[in-house]
Formats: C-alpha cells, structure tokens, sequence
C-alpha cells in the first residue's frame, strides 16, 4: 500500500463534493422561470458536450495509444458506440408514468415535469458515470506527484460545479425539492471518490488501461446521446433557440476558459 494515500484520496473528496456547489447555485434562480430552465439545461449541453470530445476523449485516447498504437481508434470508437446503445437502452427501459409526487402545487401539466425530473436524473446517470474515471485518474496522478495532483483536483473541481447545475436544476425545476436536488447533485459527485478507493486497491495491482479507456469512451458517448437527445431538446421546448444556443456558447466558453486557466496557458 502506498504511504501518504489519505491526501490524494480528500482531494478527490473535495473535487467530487463541487458538484452540490453547482446544486445550491441553482436556488438562486426562481424555479418557475421557464427561460432560465432553456438556458441552464442549454448550458449543461454545452459543459457536456465539451468535456465528452475534448477532455475525456483525449484521456481515453491516452491511455490506449501507447498499448495500442495502431487500434487504439477502432477501441475509441467502439466505446463510443456502446454508450450510445446502453443510452438508448436506458431511454428505452426508463418508464414514462408519471408519479403523483411530481406534481407542483396542484400542477395542470404532469407530464410536463415528469418530462424535466427525468432530464435531470439521465443526466444524472451520465455524470455519476463520467466521474467515476475522473476520481480513478484523480487518485492515481495525485499519488504520484501531489502538486500535479492538485491542479487536475482543481480542474475537476471546477467543471464539477456545472456538472452539479446540470443535475440539480431540472429536478428542483420538476418537484420543487431542493433537498432532493442537493441529493442528486451529491451523489453523482461521490462516485469520483468511490473511483478513487478502488485506484487505491488496485495501485499494487495491473490496471486494465484497455477497460479504462474504451469504459471513458463509453462515458463519451453516453453525454453525447444525453446532450442531444434530452437537454438540448427541452431547452428548446422551454424557451427558444436563442435561449437554447446562448446556454451552449456560454457552457463552453466557461468550461474551456476556465480549463486554460487552471492548466496555466
């Protein structure tokens, strides 16, 4: 067992817990604002979008080449195509009902809600997934070298914060709970530190790095399916176009800036 693990493993802690920071942000806004709901779903599109082809594309992309320097993109590409089915699936396996309990104070339009709660909760999925590597590399690099370590923490951190919005606003949108909210945008950050527990029994143990890297390609294509099959969509129905493509520009334009600024260009 390697010495000095408790500090690698509180700093994914830490950048795991950013995404109920991005849950509390979204109680700033009233909830019954349909055009801060196209923006902000437009927005969380934009931070996924982002992340999925470049950040975690280029990870996944790291740690096959040098194993596999000739099928490293046919890997990619396949992982990719398994997100997209176990997306499909998911949407496909996902019941449609609505639930008594999604009703707003005596709502007229069930379906409606239903529709935002469920958003919310596959985006969820997407996140929770999406940061278990994140927590898994997080350990691993910071167990290493501890200042490198910090600076990727940091990042993760800081693109967690979007990342908790995407999940807390359509489910405070749909129920009006802000305890189940916070919940949610909780437990899609934990799973960085879950990643990180098994980085740290596997670290005297071979790490499959072909898993990892087709299993972070299959992260990409599930964000990939989310963002377009559902919050871009119901950014639109919620607002219009230019709420919707205004929330994109501006989760990009956050993510990137603030992504260059923590890698110090």
């Amino acid at each position: 067992m390697i010495e000095n693990w408790k500090i690698p493993l509180l700093m994914t802690v830490l950048a795991g817990f950013a995404t109920v920071i991005g849950g509390f942000i979204t109680f700033l806004v009233n909830r019954n604002n349909m055009k801060m709901l196209s923006l902000g779903l437009g927005f969380s599109a934009g931070v996924m979008i982002f992340v999925s082809l470049t950040e975690i594309l280029s990870t996944a992309e790291g740690l096959l080449k040098e194993y596999y320097p000739i099928s490293y993109h046919w890997i990619m590409f396949g992982g990719f195509i398994a997100g997209v089915i176990i997306s499909k699936l998911i949407d496909t396996f996902v019941p449609d009902h609505v639930e008594e309990d999604l009703l707003i104070d005596g709502s007229n339009c069930p379906k409606r809600e239903h529709r935002i709660k469920r958003a919310g909760l596959l985006t969820a999925i997407a996140i929770a997934v999406h940061n278990f590597p994140e927590g898994l590399g997080t350990f691993l690099v910071s167990s290493q070298d501890i200042a490198i370590g910090v600076t990727v923490a940091l990042a993760i951190a800081l693109h967690n914060i979007p990342e908790g919005i995407a999940v807390a606003l359509p489910i405070y949108h749909a129920t009006g709970k802000k305890r189940m909210a916070i919940w949610y945008s909780f437990w899609t950050g934990m799973t960085e530190p879950i990643g990180a527990l098994i980085g740290l029994a596997l670290l005297h143990w071979f790490l499959p790095q072909v898993f990892v890297g087709f299993f972070m390609a299959a992260v990409v294509g599930i964000m990939i399916y989310i963002s377009f099959d559902t919050l871009l969509p119901l950014s639109h129905e919620y607002g219009d176009w230019h709420y919707a493509i205004t929330g994109i520009m501006s989760g990009i334009i956050v993510i990137w800036a603030s992504l260059l600024f923590l890698n110090g260009y």
